[in-house]
């Protein structure tokens, strides 16, 4: 039984989401997702423009009239949650923490993929896969993702965003569209990231908090990593440190997007003091008109 608090937070986000995703995301997610082919509808008599190669030449010859097949597209999708809850999304400097953030976001993504008839499943991870649920649908099922991404404690502290990916390309034997929720702060995810891309539609999604691209002066303050458990005091008065600590992270930033580039990822970063669900939907506005061009 779920405490009382944790189904009224559930509830919450699930309607906050649902308004978001008819209000802000309706028709973005369909236009840009694209289902695993043409399925065969129907036959219908031919008509002057028709490709000749659709004709049904048994129909045809059956009818003594030309007859064309009909396709449309297979738009159901298997849609992959795969978010980051290793300890570093446990800091948050604004309202939410960056897990906040992660699971508000995967619940307009699950919401807006069962809305157009698709399945979605679930993998968490942290330096090791925690949990791994299989794609399905409806609201419940999506409820269910919700209830785990805000629940599961995970055994490991860091992040390997390898051990995530690795196992995707394991038990996803079709293609997948697959959000990659993460704050990214870690190194050397290039292999993992471009396997995964070969076969499946993968998303970047960067959850970004604000302290960690400026630092603002607090004085002298003790830090802790969540990771590793190192400690360290910082005189974040000093304006020479804040300054190389923003180039270092402006730099991360940089690197990360070129391997986004060369990867041909579409990726979006949220921002912990920004609006999720306008950063989505430009995400989606953008993506379309990429695929249009």
């Amino acid at each position: 039984m779920l405490p009382r608090e944790l189904i009224k937070r559930i509830r919450k986000l699930e309607i906050a989401t649902r308004k978001v995703v008819s209000t802000v995301l309706s028709g973005q997610y369909h236009s840009v997702f694209k289902g695993r082919g043409m399925a065969f509808s129907e036959v219908r008599q031919y008509h002057p423009g028709d490709e000749v190669r659709t004709i049904d030449w048994n129909v045809t010859a059956r009818m003594n009239d030309a007859y064309v097949k009909v396709f449309t597209e297979e738009r159901e999708l298997t849609v992959v949650l795969l978010v980051d809850v290793s300890a570093s999304g446990l800091f948050g400097s604004k309202e939410r923490s960056k897990a906040e953030i992660a699971a508000e976001v995967a619940a307009q993504i699950a919401f807006s993929a069962i809305a157009n008839n698709d399945r979605v499943g679930l993998i968490l991870f942290s330096d090791r896969v925690e949990k791994a649920v299989p794609p399905r649908k409806g609201r419940s099922h999506v409820l269910r993702l919700i209830t785990d991404i805000l629940t599961t404690t995970p055994v490991g502290q860091g992040t390997s965003l390898d051990a995530g990916l690795t196992y995707l390309s394991h038990v996803a034997k079709r293609k997948t569209v697959t959000f990659l929720i993460s704050d990214f702060l870690v190194k050397d995810f290039e292999k993992p990231l471009r396997i995964v891309a070969r076969k499946h539609d993968l998303v970047p999604v960067v959850v970004i908090d604000p302290f960690e691209e400026k630092f603002p002066a607090l004085g002298i303050v003790d830090v802790e990593d969540p990771e590793t458990g190192e400690r360290f005091t910082v005189d974040t008065s000093d304006p020479r440190i804040r300054g190389r600590y923003s180039r270092f992270m402006a730099a991360r930033r940089e690197e990360r997007n070129r391997l986004f580039k060369k990867l041909q990822l579409d990726s979006v970063e949220l921002k912990a003091d920004g609006d999720y669900a306008m950063a989505l939907q430009k995400f989606f506005r953008l993506r379309a008109r990429r695929m249009a061009a």
